[in-house]
């Protein structure tokens, strides 16, 4: 388990410091140290600290989940930080200490099989750097504090950072094991990252053509390489008992992560008392009251597989109309009429209070014995076989080289799970939809409707993963961002029965609050509650006094915070920064 690796690993090992220049000389002796396996395994250990934790997967914000804020990112309001702001290097610097000194011993089978996973680690790190800053300064070995040509190594550029990355990510493919272990990285969990990393790789580059990158392509096709090779190899399959309007809750709401889609996964667990925090996150106002954006919910197709937004008069659609016979996901992703907690009989409609928008989140969501503060026990997963799928299926579609069986092998499996059609290719490029080319108006060429699917597919099967904004930045469609937030559509002021009972759920009101027939009525009150865009009619809106913005020259990447180009004035700012400084 990852959660007991790391524990295990803490108590030997203080690894406290972050300066590239300090190895950790308080937590292990390079003389006594690193000379049996179970040295090499306890050191090692240390890197799964790298690994987000559950709020790290669930906690996305971006034009996915709505929430009563908006992070400085979705308002366009960064500023160049004076120091921190990501720009940290102790997890590196843990690594290549370890790689430095793994050579004491003399197991080589053991060394060869940490070294490999040291290296997964490596290649992971700067894969989140490179997202965020673009280029920076590779280090391959451990900094002294007289190191000064090193400590003031200019930035390398992005593409020698990548091709040492892939140098990393290949031999871990090679000499890690590949026994399935879902809380320990394998050869699998080294194919995933590379296909995750170079479908990031080879779309920044073929969007992003300000800067210049070359083999948009060649990162493409490892991309799509490496998903077939797990793919034709691994043994991994989507997860299914045959029931579409469950399998896809059930998947997210088990305690133990499903082995035969999840190839990692962080573990949580009662008898260890480590916990997460997402039910309470979901049905309480302490936690920014997190709901699905409109064009979102838009964006799930017909059950038959047609598009909910070519049928006419969808954009006044009321709730209970406009959740019928659509994707089974859903109905297994927001509260919608029928819904009922796992292992519970009670009919729920969702409540105002825990959501912006009026589409409240299930996804992941447990029984409500796990309802309080910090005590949810589901494994939240990492890498699963579902991205790795969808990784495989965009790869081709950008390369061009896309066939209708490759769809068959990968997007449909995904789809067959919720007794949902495949993606039919011909017809997808035949006629692009016009809702999703609003959303994505950098897609063009032969592939464009079978593409624009594709993401379609992408950010529904992977919400509250965390893999929405990245998604966005290497596609180069930050600038949607810009537009308004919205929730469910109200014609008017007045009641609302929200699941189609007979019984009113919901008052819209203004002025004085009225009194309705039933004890479990939510009252809202019209601009104070709860805000519309025409006024006393039309979707909610969130958050409309907050201006967003969106800089293209700038916003894809991240800045270089002010200390540390004080102290290495070798260090060049990104685009479209000002950090005041001039050398």
């Amino acid at each position: 388990m990852i959660k007991k690796l790391i524990c295990v690993a803490s108590i030997g090992l203080l690894f406290s410091s972050c300066d590239l220049e300090k190895y950790p000389l308080d937590a292990v002796s390079p003389e006594t140290f690193f000379n049996t396996a179970n040295d090499l395994q306890l050191y090692t250990n240390s890197f799964y600290n790298m690994l987000p934790d559950a709020e790290g997967v669930y906690n996305e914000d971006v034009d996915n989940i709505i929430k009563t804020s908006l992070s400085d990112e979705m308002r366009g309001s960064r500023i160049v930080p004076t120091e921190g702001g990501g720009w940290d290097w102790g997890d590196l610097r843990n690594i290549n200490f370890y790689l430095e000194n793994s050579v004491k011993c003399e197991d080589e089978a053991a060394r060869v099989r940490y070294d490999a996973l040291a290296r997964f680690f490596r290649a992971y790190f700067y894969f989140n750097k490179v997202k965020r800053f673009g280029d920076v300064p590779w280090y391959d070995q451990v900094i002294g504090d007289q190191d000064t040509e090193l400590l003031q190594q200019p930035r390398t550029p992005r593409a020698e950072v990548f091709t040492h990355m892939m140098e990393d990510i290949n031999y871990a493919i090679d000499n890690l094991p590949s026994d399935k272990a879902i809380n320990e990285v394998t050869r699998w969990t080294a194919l995933a990252l590379k296909a995750r990393m170079c479908l990031f790789e080879g779309t920044f580059r073929k969007y992003h053509t300000e800067f210049n990158f070359p083999d948009a392509n060649l990162y493409l096709q490892e991309a799509a390489d490496a998903a077939e090779t797990l793919m034709n190899e691994s043994g991994y399959t989507i997860y299914s008992t045959g029931n579409p309007d469950s399998d896809y809750l059930n998947f997210f709401a088990s305690h133990n992560a499903i082995e035969t889609e999840v190839i990692l996964a962080r573990d949580y667990d009662d008898g260890l008392q480590v916990y997460h925090n997402f039910n309470y996150y979901t049905m309480t106002a302490s936690y920014g009251r997190p709901g699905l954006e409109k064009r979102l919910v838009n964006s799930y197709l017909m059950r038959d597989g047609s598009r909910f937004t070519d049928q006419p008069g969808y954009e006044t659609m009321f709730f209970t109309d406009e959740v019928k016979n659509r994707d089974p996901r859903l109905s297994q992703t927001i509260r919608t009429p029928g819904y009922t907690r796992i292992g519970e009989t009670e009919t729920l409609v969702q409540e105002f209070g825990a959501t912006t928008t009026g589409y409240q989140l299930i996804k992941f969501v447990t029984e409500p014995a796990y309802d309080t503060y910090n005590k949810d026990i589901n494994d939240m997963p990492i890498f699963r076989y579902a991205e790795v799928l969808l990784n495989y299926a965009e790869a081709k579609a950008e390369l061009g080289t896309l066939t209708q069986a490759d769809l068959d092998k990968s997007v449909k499996l995904i789809r067959d799970r919720v007794g949902m059609p495949n993606i039919n290719m011909a017809e997808a490029n035949a006629n692009p939809d016009p809702y999703l080319e609003l959303q994505y108006p950098h897609v063009s060429g032969n592939n464009k409707g079978v593409i624009l699917e594709i993401r379609r597919e992408r950010r529904i099967e992977l919400l509250i993963e965390n893999f929405r904004w990245d998604d966005m930045m290497r596609w180069k469609e930050g600038a949607t961002f810009t537009q308004q937030f919205k929730g469910m559509y109200f014609p008017g002021l007045g009641n609302y029965d929200l699941d189609a009972d007979g019984e009113i759920d919901i008052c819209l009101y203004e002025g004085e609050r009225p009194t309705v027939e039933g004890s479990s009525v939510e009252y809202l009150q019209l601009n104070s509650d709860i805000m519309l865009e025409n006024g006393t009619s039309g979707c909610i809106v969130v958050n409309p006094q907050i201006d967003k913005e969106w800089d293209e020259n700038k916003d894809y990447l991240y800045p270089i915070p002010i200390t540390e180009r004080n102290l290495n004035h070798n260090l060049t700012q990104n685009p479209g920064w000002d950090d005041g400084l001039d050398f």
